[in-house]
């Protein structure tokens, strides 16, 4: 299904479409700079608040542009370090965007780093039996100012409980595009967004602290290679052979680890960055020593980051995440190779925090309050 909002959102726009539409309106070309400013670096949220532009403008502007193409339908918070924010767009669908603090100490968990989880559809058609994302399949894709909108609402969420120190920064320290959906199956809109969040008159963000997350799309991840922003890859690996994979992934049929591997190495050789395998440990699905000894053996020839995740459980699927003793057992085979892994520990799990879990538990709630 494709949506077509009644009004584009000005955050889909850079600064070359914005000021072209200025310009056939007779506006100077500074009038994009102003007006992007007040987006990006002073977060106003009415056309109004944008009070160096003449009424005249500000009434074009709102007949013309959706300001925020997203409002907040709920922030859950968790017991531990995780936020999750539920989106409602202009068609009423819903998507989630995730606040993961890294505590540090002596700053307070405010003031921690924070990675932002974003998402690139409402739903997803990749089919991996493991993840609530796809549960209900894919909706459709959303627009780049749907992608932008969800860090304007992180912002706006954390100017609140820590100021910023400067108007410029962001209030964030890093971004994982691992949400709900394929990024790489909405590519355009994906690089539309990245690129006005990278840019200065954007957020001015970097892009070395922009990963994206792909379940193995072989032809798009060649095409991210030719991009000149260096974004960081991150590939949803899940199982280390093709038969276990095939199980769990059906890209894996398009996209077998023979066709796979060697896409990422090309990746990483053209942008000199170290890439990550994300791996979910499911129980006796792909926890096993001999699956930890093929990974070990993919990691070390792509010189790749391996980030172990136990299984967050969902709400109408069997699967179940391995004991600690055996989580520990898995990464040791990594480690002793002195392969570079992360073991992380359960984070959200309170607020239904894996992809799609909340967006679908309230979209069961709609359909109960109707039909009662």
């Amino acid at each position: 299904m494709k949506y077509t909002p009644a009004k584009p959102p000005l955050t889909g726009e850079t600064l070359a479409s914005l000021s072209e539409r200025l310009h056939a309106q007779g506006e100077p070309a500074f009038r994009a700079k102003q007006i992007l400013d007040w987006v990006y670096k002073k977060r106003v949220r009415t056309w109004d608040g944008m009070t160096n532009l003449s009424k005249p403008l500000r009434t074009w502007l709102d007949a013309t542009f959706e300001l925020i193409p997203a409002a907040l339908v709920l922030n859950k918070q968790s017991e531990d370090v995780t936020d999750k924010l539920l989106l409602e767009l202009g068609d009423r669908s819903l998507i989630e965007t995730v606040i993961i603090r890294a505590p540090q100490e002596g700053v307070g968990l405010d003031a921690s780093r924070k990675t932002i989880c974003i998402s690139t559809q409402v739903g997803c058609a990749m089919g991996c039996v493991f993840c609530a994302s796809g549960l209900a399949g894919l909706k459709r894709d959303l627009n780049a100012g749907e992608i932008v909108a969800q860090l304007l609402h992180v912002c706006y969420r954390e100017d609140e409980r820590s100021p910023r120190a400067r108007p410029e920064l962001v209030s964030f320290d890093n971004i994982v595009v691992m949400g709900m959906g394929e990024p790489l199956a909405n590519y355009d809109a994906l690089i539309r967004a990245l690129t006005i969040v990278n840019a200065d008159w954007g957020l001015g963000f970097g892009a070395r602290r922009i990963t994206i997350s792909t379940s193995g799309l072989v032809p798009k991840i060649l095409q991210l290679a030719e991009e000149q922003l260096g974004f960081r890859l991150a590939i949803s690996l899940h199982g280390a052979t093709d038969e276990v994979r095939e199980k769990i992934m059906p890209v894996n049929k398009a996209y077998p680890l023979a066709k796979l591997i060697p896409a990422v190495r090309t990746f990483s050789e053209k942008h000199g960055r170290m890439v990550t395998l994300e791996f979910i440990l499911i129980e006796e699905i792909n926890d096993s020593l001999p699956q930890a000894e093929k990974l070990r053996d993919i990691a070390r020839d792509l010189h790749a980051h391996v980030n172990l995740i136990p299984y967050n459980t969902v709400e109408g699927l069997p699967w179940k995440r391995p004991s600690i003793t055996r989580q520990e057992r898995f990464a040791d085979i990594l480690r002793d190779a002195r392969i570079s892994v992360t073991l992380r520990r359960e984070k959200g799990h309170d607020i239904d925090a894996a992809c799609g879990q909340l967006r679908l538990k309230t979209e069961k709630d709609r359909e109960l309050t109707i039909a009662g």
